[in-house]
């Protein structure tokens, strides 16, 4: 359980990170400094210096910090579920309010703020922990050596490219639309990827998929990925 002191710490970190992405899309990002960000989430300007290094990374904090939430989620689901729904389940529930549709202006707003030139490099980062905190996580869940075995990474990369994919999809869609069908589709459509032509546009509930072998125990996907030996396209591949 997280003691008290990580607990005002966390909520500190998210109050400058939600000040700062909220004034970002309100007023644009250049027009904001880290004094507007510290007044809004009623903090110390020295404080800022011990969470973020620019305000750019304040706002990118967002989807970094979300990542460790939905690696710490996955590790608690039950040791019996199949891993791919795991991470479908752990990566929904960590993109809170994703059912809510917002006005032409606001997601206009956001999308000036996340495309910036500053922003998109911040993001690189961001990513980049994005993706290895999620194969940590998978790697303990499965058993897996991350530092032998490649197949963490690959999946960890590839659940968190459909989310940005999803994500793009979301703050350029006109008319607005809600984010959580576009991350259900993305994450379908990359399990279809897998067991079904391209295109296929996802899968029937209940249907096989390889995703269905990325189960705790026995062997690795990555072990289906391996050049030698031809797979039917419905064959469970991991």
């Amino acid at each position: 359980m997280t003691g008290l002191r990580e607990r005002k710490k966390l909520a500190t970190r998210k109050a400058l990170s939600d000040a700062a992405l909220r004034l970002a899309v309100e007023r644009g990002l250049e027009n904001v400094t880290i004094e507007d960000i510290t007044a809004a989430a009623n903090v110390a300007l020295r404080t800022f210096r011990n969470y973020f290094a620019s305000k750019y990374e304040a706002v990118a904090s967002i989807g970094a910090d979300r990542a460790l939430r939905i690696a710490a989620s996955l590790l608690e689901r039950p040791a019996g579920e199949p891993l791919w729904e795991a991470l479908t389940h752990v990566v929904l529930e960590h993109y809170e309010g994703s059912e809510q549709v917002f006005s032409r202006e606001l997601m206009a707003a956001i999308g000036r703020v996340l495309q910036t030139p500053a922003m998109r490099g911040e993001y690189l980062k961001v990513n980049l922990a994005q993706q290895n905190a999620l194969a940590a996580a998978i790697a303990e869940r499965t058993g897996t050596d991350l530092d032998a075995d490649m197949f963490p990474q690959i999946l960890a990369g590839a659940v968190i490219a459909a989310s940005q994919v999803a994500i793009r999809r979301w703050y350029a869609a006109d008319p607005p639309v809600a984010l959580r069908p576009l991350l259900e589709l993305a994450l379908r459509q990359l399990a279809s990827a897998c067991s079904g032509p391209a295109g296929s546009g996802g899968l029937e509930p209940g249907a096989p998929t390889a995703a269905d072998g990325l189960r705790p125990a026995g062997p690795t996907a990555a072990e289906g990925l391996r050049p030698a030996g031809p797979t039917a396209p419905g064959e469970d591949r991991g």
